[in-house]
């Protein structure tokens, strides 16, 4: 892949975006950043002007309004990020060379069903954070210059996750309950920018779920997480509805990647192997003492 321009929104603060930027500068392109802390990035002649400042020959679009209970009463704000970002770049990037990659969710499905979804299967959200998503996506869908891609449960360096938040209980208590009745896949930022990548090397166009292998559910990636350390914190499973929450969670999310085998030949690696090596190359970043 030649030497190419290539900026990253969300990539100085964001846990994706901070993996993105770090695989971009390895494999030698000039990498650009532009985020929330630089001004309002959901003004559109702000945004183009800064995008036009770079002139680059590919966005990832790593910035997104995560906050998934937030959402359901932060509701102009999550389309603002979710929804209206993506399609100001749509505009920005229409009829240009300018190649884009955005980031989407498995919540743009409703969870009903128990087989691994496909990018063809049609999308029913059950929450704000999924319904904005979904409408970023349709924002894009037209586009022959962008590849949307669908990820999960993320965990990785540079930002608080649920697999170091699980770790940093775990050592300071006995005991910990969490949910086992919803299950989705776990997939690590590093990993994550590896297949976006791969993608962008390609040119690919349309949507791509892009996950690393296999499926859990939250007290199953918790008591890896929590085993692969030897702590002695008991992990307790519960249901869904022993813990409310505002927002509705899909009860099963996993993702298929058979596309990118398919197209490009590539399958992730399981999730057990990234998490183990996140957590051990990570153990001073995380406060974690490994017990013998």
């Amino acid at each position: 892949m030649q030497k190419q321009k290539i900026l990253i929104l969300g990539g100085k603060t964001g846990m994706l975006g901070q993996a993105l930027v770090k695989l971009a500068k390895a494999k030698g392109h000039d990498v650009f950043t532009l985020g929330r802390e630089d001004g309002d990035i959901t003004d559109f002649e702000f945004l183009k002007e800064k995008i036009s400042e770079v002139n680059p020959d590919v966005i990832c679009n790593a910035i997104a309004y995560t906050a998934v209970d937030n959402a359901e009463d932060d509701v102009q704000n999550a389309i603002a990020i979710n929804k209206r970002l993506p399609e100001m770049l749509a505009t920005i990037v229409k009829d240009t060379a300018i190649y884009l990659i955005h980031y989407s969710t498995d919540f743009v499905f409703s969870g009903k069903q128990y087989t691994l979804y496909t990018e063809k299967d049609v999308p029913d959200p059950c929450s704000v954070y999924g319904e904005t998503k979904l409408a970023g996506e349709q924002a894009l869908s037209k586009l022959d210059n962008c590849a949307v891609l669908r990820t999960a449960w993320l965990f990785g360096e540079g930002r608080k996750n649920f697999v170091s938040t699980i770790l940093k209980y775990a050592q300071e208590k006995g005991s910990l309950r969490v949910v086992s009745d919803q299950f989705g896949s776990p997939t690590y930022t590093k990993d994550l920018a590896e297949m976006s990548f791969l993608i962008m090397e390609h040119r690919g166009v349309g949507l791509f779920h892009t996950v690393n292998s296999g499926q859990a559910s939250w007290c199953e990636l918790a008591s890896e997480a929590v085993k692969m350390l030897n702590l002695s914190t008991f992990v307790e499973p519960i249901e869904t509805k022993d813990w409310p929450t505002k927002a509705v969670r899909p009860a099963f999310s996993v993702l298929s990647t058979q596309k990118l085998q398919q197209l490009y030949g590539y399958t992730p690696r399981p999730w057990p192997q990234a998490l183990q090596e996140y957590i051990f190359e990570n153990l001073e970043t995380l406060k974690i003492q490994k017990n013998q």
